[in-house]
């Protein structure tokens, strides 16, 4: 059995390898499919895109953008996003602006806690144009201010964290309009991630259903067993695709390699071809 990672990140947005080196560690996984999906950015592709040329391995343009509910964000992935996107880079390139401003007040107020991070240190950390909180915290280990990731969260950019400022996202159903209006296949990302009121995911779904939404990310890291026969009788239902991917991040998740998620979490490529199958039915290219 062949299989598939529908979902990772490279130094484009907040994980360590380039985009060349995600997909040529996917190709040498043995994997028959990858989809790059950075956080709010489309920048890492057309490298990725080369690099699976040259590795014989199939590769889905995607992204990720994070969107704001009523109880928390909830994050959209688009696969097979065209080359040309610009409605889409428009909005996107809003958004890290924004994004560049909540760092740059983050970083003011690290600096009344006495701890000194420059711009300039921030974007060479990222080394790639869509940069966050996990960046910063990356830093603040680097300069001995934490013990690890997970301390930086917790004591200074995590909800509650003294450093700590709320970001501007997208409303959910921008974000699938966005996506869809391209062609692209749109999914729910690891829905299960946080606790829900029950019957509020499903009429989430419906919503975001009308505006384009296609599939839904059942197949995650963070997915347990009945998170995934939640999310798959949930999309049978509405008559939705699955989706599924490690979130693969590099050194930055390091229990999570390409294509093998926590817990086994192995993606069948069974579930590219349902994908193939209804972008077809759609009358949409593969």
């Amino acid at each position: 059995m062949r299989f598939i990672d529908l979902h990772t990140h490279s130094q484009a947005s907040d994980g360590t390898d380039s985009p060349a080196q995600l997909v040529a560690g996917a190709a040498a996984a043995g994997l028959a499919a990858v989809a790059l999906t950075d956080h709010d950015t489309l920048s890492g592709l057309d490298e990725a895109e080369a690099a699976a040329q040259r590795h014989g391995i199939e590769f889905l343009r995607g992204c990720e953008l994070s969107t704001r509910t009523e109880y928390g964000e909830m994050h959209i992935l688009g696969l097979w996003l065209p080359r040309q996107a610009d409605a889409l880079e428009q909005r996107l390139a809003d958004i890290r602006h924004k994004r560049d401003n909540r760092n740059a007040h983050i970083l003011e107020k690290l600096a009344t806690l006495g701890i000194s991070i420059s711009m300039d240190e921030l974007q060479h950390e990222a080394q790639g144009e869509s940069v966050g909180r996990p960046h910063i915290a990356a830093l603040l280990v680097k300069k001995g201010a934490v013990p690890d990731m997970e301390t930086a969260f917790r004591e200074y950019l995590g909800s509650g964290g003294r450093a700590y400022l709320p970001k501007e996202v997208l409303e959910p159903e921008e974000a699938v309009r966005l996506m869809a209006g391209l062609g692209a296949t749109v999914s729910l990302a690891h829905p299960c991630l946080k606790p829900l009121p029950p019957d509020w995911l499903e009429a989430f779904v419906l919503r975001l259903k009308a505006c384009g939404l296609s599939a839904i990310e059942a197949y995650h890291s963070e997915h347990s067993d009945a998170a995934i026969r939640s999310c798959v009788d949930l999309a049978r239902r509405l008559d939705l695709g699955l989706s599924g991917g490690s979130d693969y991040h590099g050194r930055n998740k390091p229990r999570i390699r390409l294509g093998h998620g926590y817990g086994g979490l192995r993606v069948p490529l069974d579930i590219l071809e349902d994908l193939k199958a209804r972008r077809r039915q759609q009358g949409l290219p593969c």
